[in-house]
């Protein structure tokens, strides 16, 4: 049995290709931590049930910079390596079938991912921060997206903090037990249990000083995971004590966020919404029902409506349906954008929601991405694909198959897509085939000239009206596709309109010139896509 405490690996380098942990599944988590109030180190303990999916293998957790006390397996000492931030725990003498539990102890000071310090406002704090692949940092895991478990937290906590975690809260905190993993000192314990399984890079804890305020509830009978009586989940927001006044307009709208994706997706997937201040270096994470927020922004009084609306979107689409590769993204940005942006389409109306999209179309002309195409498998920085690609254009992706399908087969084919994957990792293929199931349309063309292409169409449009006998005559239009050479040519269903006359074209050439009858000249030059369907640049 090996003691170390090896050096913390690079956050955020992609996995390599294939299958990721071969012949197991980690199907539980069972993590206690204790935390101090004024020590940035922690003790934990995992125990990890794990089903073997083929004779004999070799278990590899991830696991970073924090030195390993034991590793059991069924109450017996074992030998394993740690080498390059992965533990090897050879599994040798199980078969197919079979389901392991292992032990893990540990202790150390978080590099990453278990964010321990001062908050914004000079208290202490710890919050997990764990995308795309730092649990590794805190917590022994199969660190990838693909890899779903159940979770149960034990949290030791100083007295005067509130803990958060994934999932709900079993029961009332209790006195810690003085002999407890963690620094001494007149402690809680908290409990949170998570009944659907979820990516590791949604298992979070949060622990500080702060006050817990009710929105209201949502998803009544329309919650599956929900553990109270009534079927409903709650949705609050925690937030420093002097921070309660500013977060209000930010968080007041979320059980309506709530109500209306559920009603236009699918169930709510999880067991109550938690929306909370965090030291999280993004400006939203989307931690499956404990959504965490820039305390920065929450603490200068911002008002991040916007957010919320994404991050809320994001607990159908990247956590309940998880992309199963980290350069499928935008199954979860692009959903999270588009569906973000579409509740406030149904809240404050259409021209809100335009002027969203315009803002977002505007992003992708001027991303310095835009000679990659969505799905970019040459990126091997994650962090790197947090770009315009995967949330902008990711988000304008979904509006084009919407205005090519419609919206009754548009929303079919999400509610579709969302109740054959929910709790499951999927790759754009799974999307695609959602689609085409539901449209009976074969959309393979559209798929790979959106995600697997680079750029947008950037045209030109020149019309020449021909007069034949008396007023009528014949609109000869002319259209060019003035992209860049490395750019595909787009293949763009849309319209011409001249006013209230529109006329459905193809464009799907270099250049092509279309002639349109008229029994009079139009009073005014034709448009094309005049209400906004196509991703483009008109030149």
């Amino acid at each position: 049995m090996l003691a170390q405490e090896p050096a913390p690996i690079k956050a955020g380098e992609a996995p390599h290709d294939g299958i990721y942990a071969p012949g197991v599944d980690a199907v539980h988590y069972d993590v206690e931590i204790g935390l101090g109030k004024d020590a940035e180190w922690i003790e934990g303990r995992v125990n990890i049930d794990i089903a073997i999916e083929s004779d004999g293998p070799t278990l590899p957790l991830d696991f970073t910079g924090l030195k390993i006390e034991s590793i059991f397996i069924e109450d017996n000492s074992i030998s394993y390596t740690h080498q390059n931030g992965v533990i090897h725990i050879p599994l040798h003498s199980f078969k197919k079938g079979d389901t392991v539990s292992i032990s893990i102890l540990y202790s150390g000071q978080p590099d990453d991912g278990l964010i321990i310090g001062k908050n914004v406002h000079g208290n202490p704090s710890a919050f997990v921060d764990n995308w795309p692949n730092r649990t590794r940092f805190w917590l022994p895991s199969i660190d990838h997206p693909e890899d779903k478990a159940t979770v149960n937290y034990t949290i030791h906590a100083p007295k005067a903090w509130k803990v958060i975690a994934n999932g709900f809260q079993d029961g009332e905190p209790t006195i810690t037990p003085t002999n407890a993993l963690g620094p001494k000192g007149e402690r809680l314990t908290w409990r949170w249990r998570v009944t659907v399984p979820i990516s590791s890079y949604n298992m979070v804890i949060g622990a500080a000083d702060m006050e817990v305020q009710t929105v209201g509830l949502a998803a009544c009978g329309d919650a599956p995971a929900s553990q109270r009586k009534d079927g409903c989940v709650e949705v609050t927001y925690w937030v420093y004590p002097k921070d309660v006044e500013k977060a209000k307009p930010s968080f007041a709208r979320a059980a309506d966020m709530v109500d209306y994706f559920t009603d236009l997706i699918g169930p709510f997937p999880f067991e109550k919404l938690a929306n909370v201040q965090s030291s999280t270096r993004f400006g939203g994470m989307e931690n499956a029902s404990a959504i965490f927020y820039s305390e920065n922004a929450i603490a200068k009084g911002r008002n991040i409506e916007g957010t919320v609306s994404h991050e809320i979107a994001h607990q159908w689409f990247g956590d309940a349906v998880t992309e199963s590769n980290w350069h499928h993204l935008w199954l979860s940005e692009g959903f999270a954008t588009y569906f973000g942006a579409l509740y406030f389409e149904h809240a404050d109306g259409v021209d809100d929601f335009r002027k969203r999209m315009e803002s977002s179309r505007k992003r992708v002309v001027k991303s310095k991405v835009t000679n990659r195409p969505i799905i970019d498998t040459e990126v091997t920085d994650l962090f790197k694909l947090l770009n315009s690609n995967n949330y902008p254009k990711g988000g304008w992706v979904l509006h084009m198959l919407r205005g090519i399908l419609g919206d009754d087969l548009f929303f079919k084919g999400i509610r579709s897509y969302y109740g054959q994957y929910t709790h499951q990792a999927v790759l754009t293929k799974d999307f695609q085939a959602s689609m085409e199931a539901v449209s009976g349309q074969s959309l393979g063309w559209f798929f790979d000239q959106w995600t697997r292409q680079p750029g947008f169409p950037k045209l030109s449009y020149h019309e020449k009206w021909e007069a034949k006998s008396g007023t009528k005559g014949v609109m000869s239009v002319t259209i060019r596709q003035m992209q860049k050479e490395a750019w595909p040519v787009f293949r763009i269903p849309t319209e011409v309109c001249w006013g209230e006359d529109c006329r459905s074209i193809t464009i799907d050439k270099g250049k092509q010139t279309i002639l349109f009858e008229f029994d009079a000249m139009p009073n005014q030059s034709g448009l094309i896509d005049p209400d906004g369907w196509v991703l483009k640049e008109i030149q």
